[in-house]
C-alpha cells in the first residue's frame, strides 16, 4: 500500500513569541530567543551606536542591550513593569538584549500564511496573522546588525 500523507502533515509552521513595541505587535522567532528577564541595571558604555543602551550582567556573562525603538527610528523607551530585555543568541554574534515594551504571547503560525516582504535592509522579514491580528515578522539579523539606519 502507498504512502499516504496528509496535506496537514506537509504544512510548515513556526512558533514566535509576540511582543509590543509601542502599539504595534512583533513576532520574533523562538528559535533565537535565549532568554527573557526583566528589566535590570544597564551600564552605559561611551562611544557606541545611540540605538544601544550598554550592557548588562546576566548570570556572570556581559550582554549587550540595544533599544529596538531606537534602531527602527522610533520614540525613546519607556521603561514599565511590563518592560523586558529579550536575550537573544545567534550562533555567530553570541547574544544581545533587545528592550520591548511588552511581552504579549507565544503563538504558532502557518509559514503557508505568512506574507514574505521583498523590502532591502528592512527588519521585517513577513506578516503573518494571528487571527484577526496581523504580526509584523522580525528579520533578527538585520535588527543586530551594527549600522545606523537612517
Amino acid at each position: 500500500m502507498a504512502d499516504v500523507r496528509l496535506e496537514t502533515d506537509l504544512v510548515e509552521t513556526k512558533q514566535y513569541i509576540v511582543v509590543q513595541i509601542g502599539n504595534e505587535k512583533y513576532g520574533i522567532d523562538i528559535n533565537f530567543i535565549d532568554n527573557i528577564v526583566r528589566m535590570s541595571k544597564i551600564t552605559r558604555v561611551p562611544k557606541v551606536q545611540s540605538y544601544f543602551k550598554g550592557v548588562m550582567n546576566l548570570r556572570g556573562e556581559i550582554v549587550p542591550v540595544m533599544s529596538i525603538r531606537k534602531k527602527m527610528g522610533l520614540p525613546d523607551d519607556v521603561i514599565t513593569d511590563a518592560s523586558r530585555i529579550i536575550i537573544i543568541k545567534l550562533e555567530e554574534k553570541g547574544s544581545i538584549g533587545i528592550i520591548v515594551d511588552e511581552v504579549r504571547e507565544v503563538i504558532t503560525l502557518n509559514m503557508a500564511e505568512v506574507e514574505k516582504t521583498t523590502a532591502k535592509d528592512s527588519f521585517i522579514n513577513g506578516i503573518g496573522k494571528n487571527g484577526d491580528e496581523l504580526i509584523s515578522l522580525f528579520e533578527i539579523n538585520a535588527i543586530v546588525e551594527e549600522k545606523e539606519m537612517n
